[in-house]
């Protein structure tokens, strides 16, 4: 059984999700602010964290930082659950450290596929990097290709929000010039990461 941490200033939404989470089997602990998830997290491991953003007085990105400068917790994956719209800004900065973006409210299907989800991707890079280093493909790439799987994803997902946030393929919408750019190099890095992958992938094919 899978264990979720719930992070929220909100007594209601913590109830919320973690009557949502026990109806689909997963355990769950609660944290009522970003400084009680820290000292949960000191005794506590959970297999991911819902993370609000909207807290005070320690919000949800410096919650998040505190979790991945901390060596031993850097690697939990953190989803960001929150009804605030995401900023190009944010994307960019902090698309690295998270594993998706959930805009509340959400239903309990999209919140079990969300979660589901991310713990397939994990499932499937740790295959792949099994099945590389026996294959005696070098650390370094096999590094390199378990951050792009998993920056890609992410960040594909972060720019469809943008995109349907700002409207951006809305004729009638008016998107600032500064927006647009950022969406735009935000999509271009993807692609960018997309071929490396795929030239990543012709290698590992080329040692099997």
């Amino acid at each position: 059984m899978y264990t979720v941490m719930v992070v929220d200033d909100s007594p209601f939404i913590v109830d919320i999700f973690m009557t949502m989470l026990e109806r689909g089997g997963y355990r769950s602990v609660a944290a009522y602010s970003g400084e009680e998830c820290l000292e949960i997290l000191d005794t506590v491991r959970p297999d991911l964290i819902l993370l609000d953003i909207m807290m005070e007085p320690m919000d949800g990105w410096e919650t998040l930082m505190h979790i991945k400068n901390r060596h031993s917790l850097r690697d939990i994956p953190v989803m960001m659950l929150t009804a605030k719209q995401l900023t190009p800004s944010e994307a960019q900065e902090y698309g690295i450290y998270i594993e998706d973006y959930i805009m509340k409210p959400i239903t309990h299907r999209e919140l079990y596929d969300a979660i589901e989800n991310l713990l397939n991707r994990r499932r499937m890079i740790e295959m792949d990097i099994r099945m590389a280093s026996e294959e005696g493909i070098d650390q370094h790439l096999i590094d390199e290709y378990s951050r792009l799987r998993r920056s890609i994803d992410i960040n594909r997902r972060l720019l469809k929000i943008l995109e349907n946030t700002y409207k951006i393929y809305d004729e009638n919408a008016t998107v600032s010039d500064e927006i647009g750019m950022a969406i735009k190099s935000m999509d271009l890095n993807i692609r960018f990461q997309e071929r490396r992958l795929e030239e990543i992938r012709e290698i590992f094919a080329k040692k099997r």
